[in-house]
């Protein structure tokens, strides 16, 4: 046997002329293909293709998964690809290196077999698909798709091509608008892959196959070959696909989403085309796909800063991990019971501790009913619930904290009720064992002095539903140490949450954000402002949901009660106690969803329609605004709310605030949060919008020094030159004080 490591590929030919390539790249816990990749990746091809010993070529990976598709953090980087300007052409060229390279593989005259032992996404699919035979292990970790469009791209390795040709266009088209993973016996059942076999029956299969039946040619390649189903023009039900998926796309995304439509222009086309031209129109949609700003934003966003504060990039150096293996919730509500519902799916064992026995119990309860429904859905099985539930002790007693490692505090949002709480946790609690509060709103400064260990003491906001949400809000206070916070990310990191840092101030920074987006409704709905045209223009800009829905959901009564406490506790001009919810909450009880009557009226059969009396309650105005004007003012209240968190030092970076934002409460992901937002919009074009948004509708929109500032000087929040936040040195924001004084009124 032969044996040539070439850097990322080990390239071996065996007695029987099977020349095996073996994905393993050096330091890296994930085979992914970045540049240095594909360049092994070239080579190795080539020379299984020229070796006259090869036979057969065996593509395997060396790593517990397979191969994990396109290196995102080369994808999102700042930094130009090159120095040299080149055409569209050289672009695409360049662009279509894994296309070229799976291409060269497939045709290179001998048979090609692949193991798949785990997860094939993407690139690591497209490279599958370009083998003659593909075996995948039997096993839960072995996921194959074509997820690109869950991150604003196209395939651009030959998926939208090979896919359709190989299980045909009804079934391929849905699993790549979807960006869906499938298992392996769904890969089986689809015809992705050949045979689904135990790890030590695979590798022989594949060598088998190779010796006996090898087929160096793709069913595409032959004469006479036509797409299993047929094309849309003789098939109704490919036809449909692009008929609904076309209409359901533009619907769901209100054009914000334009992967989705080059999916379905390049799968049209292509399928139409000799293979070879397919494949090169799909690298031209990839191209444009690929230097949209969309695309651009998601992964710098969602892909390399998630990556980056999952790593616990915040963390303070030269402190130990934090040995936690008991969690101590006080509160067994939706919010407590969702957070030890997650602490014990990550193995953490929880005491979970209420009132009385009866709510607390009901707190467990309330995870045995999500677990219950998991194995409904086929994603769980008794014996793991009963292992996760056996891990959560319900109990009344605060006694029962005396040995816990970390307490998280999730009760009634008042500074009374949560200063009865630790007042009994302290009784109990040893010394240094940090306490959270997982407050929304309230600060953090104020809420330590209330408790016995003030630098030992930090807020955790996680978002509703806990077990569910990916985010979690950390905020420091005045006087949280640095370990502090430091297990609050490792405690973070073992419940699987993206952790945001931010510094203490009424809000912090997700609540007053999302409360930015809420109120602009409101104010829009008691200016006369059709609801409709309100709704609309949030889902417009790619916000999931629009305001006044929201604003139902969480309680018009609620919502208002908030809004008054953020006017007495941090004097802010922007929260202007303005009294439509008290209007329609006194005078029409009017409540939210609670209640089936808010801005909607709800049905008792699931069905919502927007409230028709509220046209009499507060007249429309005779001339409406148009809905760019909506969107504009939607939009601008928030990067407006961001900008000032920003250079109020909440925030210690951008990153926090577009992941707080996308990930938290809903911002447009395809904007990739409100700072993406505003470099690619330009921000001296941000600061001109805001000055004329603030001569028509009010101070809400003035923007901070800070931003003028940025306009003037050429600054960016992200780039060659970017800003520093204020917030950055760790400073606390100068409004805590004074939200902290008002508070203790």
């Amino acid at each position: 046997m032969t044996d040539t490591t070439i850097s990322s590929i080990a390239y071996a030919v065996d007695s029987d002329g099977i020349g095996t390539l073996t994905m393993d790249t050096p330091g890296a816990s994930v085979n992914s293909i970045g540049a240095r990749f594909l360049a092994d990746l070239v080579e190795a091809i080539e020379r299984a293709a020229t070796d006259d010993a090869v036979r057969g070529i065996l593509l395997v990976s060396g790593k517990d998964g397979f191969l994990a598709g396109g290196d995102l953090k080369e994808m999102g980087s700042d930094k130009p690809r090159t120095t040299v300007e080149l055409t569209p052409a050289q672009r695409l060229d360049q662009q279509q290196g894994l296309s070229n390279a799976v291409r060269r593989l497939e045709t290179c005259g001998k048979p090609v077999a692949v193991v798949i032992n785990g997860v094939a996404a993407g690139g690591g699919l497209e490279l599958a698909l370009g083998c003659h035979y593909r075996v995948a292990l039997d096993d839960r970790g072995v996921l194959v798709g074509l997820p690109e469009s869950q991150v604003g791209l196209i395939p651009g390795g030959g998926g939208t091509q090979r896919l359709p040709r190989l299980i045909g266009i009804e079934k391929a088209v849905p699993l790549m608008l979807q960006g869906t993973l499938v298992s392996a016996r769904e890969a089986e059942a689809l015809g992705i892959v050949d045979r689904v076999l135990p790890r030590e029956e695979a590798l022989a299969e594949a060598k088998r196959w190779l010796l006996e039946d090898g087929d160096p040619v793709a069913p595409w390649d032959k004469k006479g070959f036509e797409i299993p189903g047929g094309l849309p023009s003789r098939s109704p039900g490919a036809g449909r696909v692009f008929l609904f998926g076309n209409t359901m796309t533009k619907a769901k995304t209100f054009g914000n989403a334009p992967a989705q439509s080059a999916i379905l222009a390049a799968v049209w086309e292509g399928v139409r085309l000799p293979f070879d031209m397919a494949v090169r129109l799909e690298g031209k949609y990839f191209q444009r796909i690929f230097e949209d700003p969309v695309s651009r934003a998601i992964i710098k966003t969602m892909f390399v800063s998630k990556k980056s504060a999952d790593k616990l990039s915040a963390r303070p150096a030269g402190i130990p991990k934090a040995d936690l293996g008991t969690l101590g919730i006080a509160g067994a509500g939706t919010m407590g019971a969702g957070i030890a519902l997650a602490a014990a799916k990550a193995g953490l064992r929880v005491v979970l501790l209420d009132a009385t026995e009866e709510k607390a119990t009901a707190g467990k309860g309330y995870a045995a009913k999500r677990l219950n429904r998991d194995i409904e859905k086929g994603r769980s099985t008794e014996e793991k619930r009963d292992a996760i539930l056996a891990r959560i002790e319900a109990t009344a007693d605060f006694a029962d904290f005396a040995d816990v490692d970390f307490v998280v505090e999730a009760v009634f949002e008042s500074k009374d009720v949560k200063r009865e709480v630790f007042a009994n946790i302290a009784k109990h609690l040893p010394a240094g064992v940090v306490l959270a509060s997982n407050t929304s709103a309230l600060p953090i400064t104020e809420l330590a002095e209330l408790t016995d260990r003030a630098e030992a003491f930090i807020g955790m906001h996680f978002f509703s539903p806990a077990e569910r949400m990916p985010l979690i809000e950390i905020i420091r206070g005045r006087t949280t140490s640095d370990t502090t916070l430091a297990h609050a990310l490792d405690l973070a990191r073992i419940l699987r949450k993206t952790p945001i840092v931010v510094n203490d101030s009424w809000g912090f920074f997700t609540s007053r954000f999302i409360g930015s987006f809420l109120t602009e409704s409101m104010r829009m709905v008691q200016e006369g402002v059709l609801p409709a045209l309100i709704e609309n223009g949030a889902r417009m800009i790619g916000m999931p949901q629009g305001g006044l829905t929201v604003t139902d959901a969480v309680g018009i009564d609620v919502g208002r009660a908030a809004l008054i406490e953020k006017v007495r506790a941090a004097k802010d001009p922007q929260a202007t106690d303005f009294e439509l919810g008290a209007f329609l909450v006194g005078k029409y009880d009017r409540r939210g969803r609670k209640n089936g009557k808010g801005f909607y009226d709800y049905g008792a059969d699931g069905s919502k329609h927007l409230w028709e009396g509220l046209s009499e309650a507060i007249p429309p105005l005779a001339e409406q605004p148009s809905i760019e004007e909506v969107k504009s003012r939607i939009l601008y209240a928030q990067l407006a709310e961001g900008a000032r968190a920003f250079a109020e030092g909440v925030l210690l970076s951008p990153v926090d605030g577009d992941l707080g934002a996308t990930l938290g409460v809903g911002f447009p992901v395809h904007l990739g949060g409100p700072f993406v937002a505003m470099d690619q919009i330009g921000i001296a074009e941000v600061v001109a919008e805001l000055d004329r948004l603030r001569a028509a509708y009010g101070d809400k929109f003035a923007a901070p020094e800070l931003l003028r500032t940025m306009a003037r000087e050429g600054q960016t929040f992200y780039g060659s030159n970017p800003v520093t936040s204020p917030g950055a040195a760790g400073r606390v924001a100068e409004r805590t004080v004074a939200a902290g004084q008002e508070l203790g009124k």
